[in-house]
């Protein structure tokens, strides 16, 4: 029998964009089922019945923003010379005018915030941060590798383990910049990290 009843009123699609800005923003624990339907203008039964609970939602969230995270980064280090881009990419967390929030504070890198708030106690989430972090490091060592070969970064170590000094980098500078960050001090200590690596 074909199902009967009122379609839902919303784009799924759209609605998980919208429900991700307002996780980044808040936090997983900070966002109420009721912050939600208000900021989305979606009846409570319309969300559970698209996305389950909240916890199944956020996580539908933090896949998404990796998901696009990971093809900005992807097509960014697709050029040479790679340090540029590199240091783009780490510049990112200390640029605190692209990164305020409705609610005014640093929003950070959601990964970087669902590994503060909720590993390893969920192992869900602890699946989905390892990977992006994994995910992370194997582009940017493509990238890296690519630029050894062409005599533009240090073979001095091995391309993997620049990656996964340039991972600790981009979260450490993203976790430091919800609680503020010298701006200045920051940009400093990216380009100490970007010179370290060139040949």
């Amino acid at each position: 029998m074909a199902r009967t009843g009122r379609p839902r009123e919303f784009n799924k699609e759209q609605t998980l964009e919208r429900a991700l800005e307002l996780f980044w923003s808040r936090g997983y624990g900070a966002t109420s089922i009721q912050d939600l339907v208000e900021a989305l203008a979606v009846e409570r039964g319309s969300l559970y019945g698209a996305f389950g609970d909240k916890r199944r939602f956020y996580l539908d969230a933090v896949r998404l923003y990796w998901e696009v995270y990971e093809r900005h980064l992807t097509a960014a280090l697709d050029t040479a010379p790679v340090l540029p881009a590199l240091r783009e990419i780490l510049t990112h967390p200390a640029r605190l005018d692209e990164l305020i929030s409705d609610r005014g504070v640093p929003q950070g890198c959601l990964v970087g915030n669902t590994t503060a708030e909720l590993v390893p106690q969920d192992s869900e989430a602890t699946e989905i941060v390892t990977r992006s972090y994994h995910r992370f490091t194997d582009i940017v060592a493509g990238a890296l590798r690519r630029a050894q070969a062409a005599g533009e970064v240090t073979t001095n170590s091995s391309p993997e383990a620049q990656a996964q000094l340039l991972l600790y980098i981009v979260q450490g500078l993203s976790l430091v910049s919800r609680a503020g960050l010298d701006q200045s001090s920051a940009l400093t200590a990216i380009d100490t990290a970007v010179d370290g690596l060139r040949a």
